[in-house]
């Protein structure tokens, strides 16, 4: 009969055991929302109807004559035309934005390829790029590469945004200071915003439409609110201190105007922040 071997316990601090870390649950994926769906399914439906009609339509005059079959046909093709140009150009503003996004992340990818070909993808799309191709195709360095952008292109473009920023922020400060409702300021603001946001796009060799440009808006969404709120407080507490009504009225309308142009400001930058591949 065999013994079985001891076991000596060592002298020493009992090991503690760490509490194991709680599973991180997988982010949901985004999917196609019920809203998208709806509309796309209106779209197709108002479309396909209105085709199927002008055929029908169509047909019939060509029933009738020639002449006016092919008048019909020449009208139908050019509304329908007109249509697909329109959701074409909505398309493509989509796709250039989200260019952008596939731009930033070639440059930030640390190979010299792909640092390279983002480059000159950004360069193909500005206005004024195809005059710095040839330096970039020169360039073996990928630092090289971004240093070029960054200093040739990036801060050329912020300077530019910049003075648009200035001049939106001017003729707000005037229209601001000269009505007398907030309401139309606040309408005013608000359409110069959105020109200013469309503005310096365009000037990133973007050409958002209607959905593009709510896409840029929604971007900018967040550095738009913190400075509203920052204006919301300057001008409360600008009215706070200001006690003769007379003084109250006109340094608060001017505090106001002032605070809706620095507004135009950094609306001017965030928007270059989400147009340019370039941090």
């Amino acid at each position: 009969m065999s013994i079985p071997p001891r076991f000596e316990l060592e002298d020493g601090p009992v090991p503690r055991l760490e509490p194991a870390p709680p599973p991180v649950a997988d982010e949901p994926r985004g999917g196609v929302g019920s809203v998208v769906l709806a509309l796309a399914g209106a779209t197709v439906l108002v479309l396909g109807l209105a085709l199927l009609s002008a055929g029908n339509f169509v047909a019939d005059e060509f029933a009738r004559t020639p002449v006016l079959g092919w008048a019909s046909l020449a009208v139908a093709g050019a509304g329908f035309g007109l249509v697909g140009a329109g959701v074409w150009r909505e398309i493509a503003g989509l796709l250039a934005l989200r260019g952008v996004d596939r731009i930033r992340d070639g440059l930030e990818s640390g190979e010299p390829r792909r640092i390279a070909a983002a480059a000159r993808a950004w360069l193909a799309e500005l206005p004024d790029g195809a005059a710095l191709l040839p330096a970039v195709r020169a360039l073996n360095d990928p630092d090289a590469v971004l240093a070029l952008l960054r200093t040739r292109v990036a801060a050329e473009l912020q300077q530019r945004a910049d003075a648009l920023g200035r001049g939106a922020a001017m003729q707000v400060f005037a229209v601001t200071a000269a009505m007398p409702s907030p309401a139309l300021d606040a309408l005013v603001v608000g359409w110069r915003g959105v020109r200013l946001v469309r503005q310096v796009a365009e000037l990133h060799g973007l050409r958002p439409g209607l959905f593009g440009t709510l896409a840029l808006l929604r971007r900018t969404a967040l550095s738009a609110a913190g400075v509203a709120a920052a204006d919301v407080a300057i001008n409360s507490a600008t009215r706070a201190v200001l006690s003769n009504p007379l003084l109250q009225h006109l340094a608060g309308d001017v505090a106001g105007a002032g605070v809706a142009a620095r507004r135009m400001v950094v609306l001017a930058r965030a928007a270059t922040a989400a147009c340019s591949p370039m941090k």
